[in-house]
């Protein structure tokens, strides 16, 4: 890695006290970081530069340049409180003792993986008032 140069100027801070790397300076550490092959939390270390800066850096160059694919829309588990839909599910032929439901659990699955299993008609309602309460409010 050959030596960055430095301008032989002050550099400006922030009222935080946060040295301001002017933009030349800042794309020419960037080319550097591409040709080195060093990690980014080594080269940053090695510059002097706090790794998060450096990283927002680099990401902001990267989608720039186009480097990152479009961005995709996320998953429905991910997507948050609006992704939770209710749908009204009816079983035939069940047993009334069960409350319909057959002898078999019905498992009801939930934004972000969790999932609730309902064995009989009290257990029902529960899971009724859990997904009312989590419509009614943003997590």
């Amino acid at each position: 890695m050959t030596n960055t140069p430095v301008p032989d100027k002050v550099l400006k801070t922030d009222v935080l006290g946060r040295v301001r790397t002017p933009v030349e300076q800042r794309e020419a550490l960037l080319e550097e970081f591409e040709r080195s092959g060093v990690s980014g939390k080594k080269f940053a270390a090695l510059v002097g530069v706090n790794y998060q800066t450096f990283a927002s850096w680099v990401q902001k160059r990267r989608k720039a340049f186009g480097q990152y694919p479009a961005a995709t829309k996320k998953p429905a588990a991910m997507r948050g409180p609006e992704a939770l839909r209710l749908i009204e599910a009816v079983i035939e032929g069940g047993s009334p003792k069960v409350a319909g439901m057959g002898g078999k659990p019905l498992c009801v699955q939930l934004p972000g993986g969790a999932w609730v299993e309902v064995h009989d008609a009290r257990q029902a309602v529960l899971a009724a008032d859990l997904l009312r309460a989590l419509t009614a409010r943003p997590c």
